[in-house]
């Protein structure tokens, strides 16, 4: 990890900087993908398939047997913490959904909002080196409580033809309607402009590599909404002398092991807990199969010292991180001045794990900056917001002088005299 010692702000633009990718060179490779998809269908699903994951499935297809049967491989410790995740995100979830009440604007005119669940959703989960059930049930819950209709599910199956029965299970527990065995950039434009089996949607959902998201972004620019702009996946700690460097290490280590993309930023206010968190991670490090990728992430991390408080606070907001562990003393006090984060951690029993896969809080949240303009998935992510408004003949003799007027100031004829044969029609 890159140090820094209260730093001037000049420097600041350095230490938030998120690890480079080539875009433009991504995006290249991914637009014939979308093209071959659009054009040909299930015919280049299977070309990609076969290229990029070294088999062709039997059927895209997950059968309702695979589904029955997908609990039989598993544990039952693990069935039932996948049963317990899911039950606190309902719970999160469920407080949500409200009733917007109608407003009365003017004497005889009414005016309310209805949410709606948007009718076809299409959610996207890696298979890559980890198979994110936890994600699945981030995003099937909120979808389910929303009221999606069709909840399609993409996800490689790879040579094997199979899906991870973890995955299959959170698709069951959480209410996917349609499960289909296609990854990469080719599951996107499946999802995006259908096939012959897979069926478009209207909003797409998910994480995945760095072709993933350039297909989202893709996509997007043909009129299809995704969540959300993504990237590696990030932790801010911002610890003090109530820390313990052991649980800021593992923290640090935990989000390190996501892959060698991913960002760690430690702001300490004294030098020692930089250290001692530095010792601890190195110890820690020993114990990790990823041990790898962690250490491949932290070439791309820093660590601050920022003995003043008021100046870490900007840091922090100016580094708008994905994930935030506040470990400090009044942790509430100073969430409350946090205005860029995508979902923060109080104090020190309040790992970014928690988050990621049980506590009820949802984990799919902006990375690279984005915190500072987009929430992290909810129920409204899934639900599209529709104005209502009802006039009486007393509300449209009210408004009638406001409409009639600013319609003819911007030359609106029509607009004036829809008013105009309503006004006449209630004087015979």
């Amino acid at each position: 990890m890159k140090k820094y010692i209260n730093p001037e702000e000049s420097v600041w633009a350095e230490i938030i900087e998120r690890p480079a990718m080539n875009k433009a060179d991504i995006m290249e490779r991914v637009k014939p993908i979308l093209s071959a998809v659009k054009e040909n269908g299930d015919k280049a699903l299977a070309a990609f398939s076969l290229k990029f994951d070294g088999a062709v499935p039997e059927n895209w297809s997950v059968t309702r047997q695979e589904i029955e049967m997908s609990g039989e491989s598993l544990s039952d410790d693990l069935k039932k913490a996948i049963e317990q995740a899911a039950t606190n995100i309902e719970k999160f979830h469920s407080t949500q959904v409200s009733q917007e009440e109608a407003v009365t604007t003017m004497p005889g005119i009414v005016c309310w909002r209805r949410s709606v669940g948007i009718q076809k959703v299409g959610l996207y989960i890696p298979g890559g080196t980890a198979p994110l059930f936890s994600t699945l049930l981030m995003l099937a819950i909120p979808a389910r409580i929303a009221g999606c209709e069709q909840i399609i599910l993409c996800t490689p199956a790879g040579k094997t033809g199979t899906i991870h029965p973890a995955i299959l299970y959170a698709a069951k527990v959480a209410g996917v309607t349609d499960i289909f065995k296609v990854g990469g950039a080719q599951a996107i434009a499946a999802m995006a402009y259908g096939t012959q089996t897979i069926p478009a949607v209207y909003k797409i959902f998910g994480p995945g590599n760095q072709y993933v998201t350039a297909a989202k972004q893709l996509v997007q620019l043909d009129g299809l909404s995704i969540d959300m702009p993504a990237g590696p996946s990030e932790v801010c700690v911002w610890a003090d002398e109530s820390a313990d460097a052991g649980f800021v290490a593992s923290d640090l280590l935990s989000q390190a092991e996501h892959g060698v993309d991913s960002q760690v930023l430690l702001i300490a206010n004294n030098a020692l807990l930089v250290e001692a968190v530095e010792k601890a991670m190195e110890e820690q490090l020993t114990k990790l199969p990823r041990q790898a990728m962690a250490v491949a992430a932290l070439e791309n991390s820093r660590a601050v010292v920022m003995e003043d408080p008021m100046a870490a606070l900007k840091l922090v907001n100016a580094y708008a991180a994905e994930h935030l562990i506040i470990s400090c003393k009044q942790p509430l006090v100073l969430a409350e001045r946090i205005i860029n984060a995508g979902s923060i951690f109080l104090g020190n029993f309040s790992p970014e794990s928690a988050g990621d896969y049980a506590s009820g809080t949802n984990h799919t949240l902006p990375t690279n900056g984005y915190a500072r303009a987009y929430s992290g998935v909810s129920v409204d992510s899934f639900v599209k917001k529709i104005t209502m408004q009802q006039l009486t003949e007393k509300g449209i003799q009210q408004i009638a002088p406001t409409v009639i007027a600013m319609a003819e100031a911007e030359g609106l004829q029509a607009h004036a005299e829809a008013v105009k044969i309503r006004l006449a029609s209630l004087k015979k």
